[in-house]
């Protein structure tokens, strides 16, 4: 069939969005899997967020010229999520609620400097790309330092603890051994290793020296107390938080009904944990249940390896059951790995990175630090949410669409609520699958479910409605059975990054909601593997796009 005018215009316009993307956040292209950006480094400054926004601005007039009602199957939904795209990304930038994040969280701006070099695909790129951007970190630092300044001079201070908890990573960082600096990880044993040294030794950390200084001389005097934690403290706080909501939802999806959501979620899995405690530790109460998976040493790893092997067992249990579940995908594969022990001092519990180019497979980066303090019956449900059937399984399927435009082939992390969602429903799912090796192991599924429901209320909480710091942490003690390490890492995380926390609950619900319609319509000629194919087999969706497809598909059957 010969494509009309504007399907040629329409894949055009959305080559020249996913560049312009990945030209101005190269560390997203490769943590993404993206080619051809690797010696790229993102310009955090405020000219370059505008230039930007002019150009997604000009993306938007020329797709509003595209008739959307000329379109049909996949241009259709490219068109309509371009638009979301398009419009989430203006309005990123028109409120700015990254410039005053300083923090130690995964977000904070030398966190994702750190951890995109050192994940780069030095094999793939060449060295020479790794040494272009490591020559270019001085640059960057120092424009970060500016941004955070120049936006405490308009009334728009960071958070008092943020800034003290990045002055001690940098300082932690700085303090290790030139040699051993996680930066010439990627190089080491090549012969540009030595240069790499050079280019570390004499701009890079002075760099990185210079940004501590800058937070601890510049910010730190005038930074928010924790009482303040949260962005509606802030000129344009309050419209900056329900924009961020909305784009890490869906539009009309206010903070006060993210906040009724959360609460009633905390109130049904209190019951859960109570009728499973019941039968696994002989407890009934809540808090009871709660404590005792908190608190008993028996719970807990021994050895950073029994975590490695308990991950790695429960993907492959994962592979032998999908047949059943999902058709079956030419994916790449997926491996386990260590989180780096600097960065893990602040990282999540888990994170998944995409496969990369040249056959790279996908990783699932695992927080073995101190495991005495993790808790073993979580691991099981991170692993199915990280590697398979959850994101693994996601991403690798979109990797494989090669009809569809390169932006829809890639995660994006603003629709984080599809991609979330589905990682979510998979912790739930894994049940169905009969994926857990015990009940035991069942109390991972609740404890993770529980922490997403709490994101809701203390995320809205914090941005919404003026939570202390100290309050959101205490909300978070009493209906998580998370240890204190990782309350404060998890309550600082939504802190520097308002409203993506609030996706992954929204998302599972909707992805619940879709399951239900489709059992309801079509009873017996409901097949779950085509009906899973539809949830990820169009790649990232903004929600309400998901819920066209879904409601397209049940009425083909």
């Amino acid at each position: 069939m010969i494509e009309q005018p504007q399907h040629t215009e329409l894949s055009a316009l959305a080559d020249e969005y996913f560049d312009a993307e990945n030209t101005h956040n190269p560390f997203d292209a490769t943590l993404s899997g993206v080619e051809g950006y690797a010696h790229l480094l993102p310009d955090p400054s405020r000219a370059a967020a505008q230039h930007h926004r002019a150009a997604l601005e000009g993306f938007a007039a020329r797709l509003t010229a595209i008739p959307l009602d000329g379109l049909n199957g996949e241009d259709r939904t490219t068109h309509r999520v371009l638009a979301r795209l398009i419009d989430n990304g203006i309005g990123r930038i028109a409120h700015g609620l990254d410039e005053f994040a300083i923090s130690a969280s995964i977000v904070a701006k030398h966190n994702e400097a750190i951890t995109s070099l050192t994940m780069a695909p030095v094999d793939h790129e060449g060295a020479d790309a790794y040494l272009e951007r490591l020559a270019a970190l001085p640059g960057y630092f120092d424009a970060a330092l500016r941004l955070a300044v120049d936006a405490a001079a308009e009334g728009r201070h960071p958070l008092r603890s943020g800034v003290d908890a990045a002055v001690t990573q940098l300082d932690a960082h700085l303090a290790t051994v030139p040699d051993e600096d996680t930066l010439l990880r990627p190089l080491r044993g090549r012969p540009e290793h030595e240069r790499a040294r050079a280019i570390l030794r004499d701009a890079v950390r002075p760099a990185l020296a210079r940004y501590r200084a800058g937070l601890a001389q510049q910010l730190a005097p005038g930074a928010r107390p924790d009482d303040r934690a949260g962005a509606c403290h802030l000129p344009g706080g309050v419209e900056g938080y329900a924009d961020a909501v909305a784009r890490f939802t869906r539009p009309g999806l206010a903070p006060e009904e993210v906040h009724r959501i959360g609460l009633e979620a905390v109130a049904a899995l209190r019951e859960e944990f109570a009728e499973l405690g019941g039968k696994v530790l002989g407890i009934t109460d809540p808090a009871g249940v709660l404590t005792a998976l908190r608190e008993d040493r028996s719970l807990r790893f021994t050895a950073a390896a029994e975590i490695v092997a308990l991950v790695d067992g429960a993907l492959e249990r994962a592979r032998g059951a999908a047949a059943d579940w999902f058709r079956p995908y030419p994916i790449a594969d997926c491996v386990t790995k260590e989180i780096d022990p600097i960065e893990a001092e602040t990282a999540p519990l888990a994170y998944y990175q995409p496969p990369g180019p040249g056959g790279l497979p996908g990783t699932h980066w695992i927080n073995t630090l101190r495991p005495e303090t993790r808790f073993s019956y979580e691991y099981e449900a991170i692993a199915f949410h990280e590697s398979v059937p959850g994101h693994h399984l996601q991403i690798a399927v979109a990797q494989t669409l090669r009809h569809l435009p390169q932006f829809r082939q890639k995660p994006s992390g603003q629709l984080t609520a599809h991609v979330e969602g589905w990682g979510l429903y998979t912790e739930r799912l894994a049940d169905e699958m009969g994926l857990y090796s015990s009940d035991l192991s069942r109390f991972g599924m609740l404890s993770l479910d529980a922490l997403r429901a709490v994101r809701l209320v203390v995320d809205t909480g914090l941005h919404h409605y003026g939570w202390s710091r100290e309050r959101a942490m205490a909300f978070m003690r009493d209906n998580t059975a998370t240890p204190e390490a990782n309350v404060r890492n998890e309550i600082d995380r939504y802190i520097a990054w308002p409203g993506q926390a609030t996706a992954y609950l929204i998302g599972r619900r909707e992805l619940v909601r879709h399951r239900e319609r489709a059992q309801a319509a079509l009873g017996a000629r409901f097949d779950v593997r085509e009906f899973h194919h539809q949830l990820i087999g169009h790649g990232s969706l903004p929600l309400g796009v998901l819920d066209e497809l879904v409601a397209d598909w049940i009425a083909a059957q």
